[in-house]
């Protein structure tokens, strides 16, 4: 072979080799790219999840504060026009109970010279001995319950002085909620039902939203509750 076509021959296997060189370069420029396109559709779509989970959280947000608000509001007007206060605390039981699944709702109030316990008998999710079960509780109990500032549960009742073995309660969950006004005690709502049903924090904090409603209703038929309960 001649000079020249060795030249030739060189020349182009040189050709070859850039060639190779740029289309190596090329491809893994394209595969970066690619990588990058690839990593920034995926943080994209990790942002349009986020903002669809906040929104859909938002509105589950939303829509609990109205469904608590509509609570409130149907439970005013339950309370509308009830003079007794026989009346009234029937009113609100039988309110709460269709609005918190199979409770049973006792309401206890303070009296100069201890309570009062007031049960709704029709239709009773669980039957309880009404005089047993008042027994149960002491007046410093009563006392007790009606001024603490959080929800009570039966294993806060036992420490704070609940009568009975408990095992007989064993059947039910159970949870108290103070009535205060103005942070004066006026008593509290017990609510019960079976143990394999307890109560839910929505439920407990739905019912936690009236009672600023229900102490000034309660009062109003009967001011001497306040007073008494000081």
């Amino acid at each position: 072979m001649t000079k020249k076509g060795l030249r030739t021959g060189y020349k182009l296997m040189e050709w070859k080799v850039e060639g190779e060189i740029l289309d190596t370069q090329r491809r893994k420029r394209i595969r970066h790219l690619v990588g990058r396109l690839n990593k920034e559709r995926r943080q994209q779509a990790k942002k349009i999840d986020i903002l669809c989970n906040d929104m859909v959280s938002a509105q589950k947000d939303f829509v609990t504060q109205i469904q608590s608000l509509m609570f409130g509001v149907n439970f005013y007007e339950a309370l509308i026009g009830q003079r007794s206060q026989s009346a009234l605390l029937d009113t609100a039981a039988v309110f709460i109970r269709e609005n918190v699944s199979n409770a049973n709702v006792a309401i206890f109030l303070l009296e100069s010279n201890g309570f009062a316990l007031h049960i709704v008998d029709k239709d009773k999710p669980i039957e309880i001995d009404a005089a047993k079960f008042e027994s149960c509780f002491t007046s410093e109990l009563v006392s007790d319950i009606s001024r603490a500032n959080h929800v009570c549960r039966l294993g806060d009742m036992f420490e704070m002085g609940l009568v009975g073995n408990p095992s007989e309660f064993g059947r039910i969950s159970v949870a108290a909620i103070p009535l205060n006004r103005f942070c004066q005690p006026v008593g509290f709502i017990l609510l019960y039902r079976a143990s394999d049903n307890d109560f839910t924090n929505e439920e407990l904090e739905g019912i936690t939203g009236i009672r600023a409603g229900l102490c000034s209703a309660i009062t109003n038929c009967n001011p001497e509750v306040v007073h008494n309960a000081g």
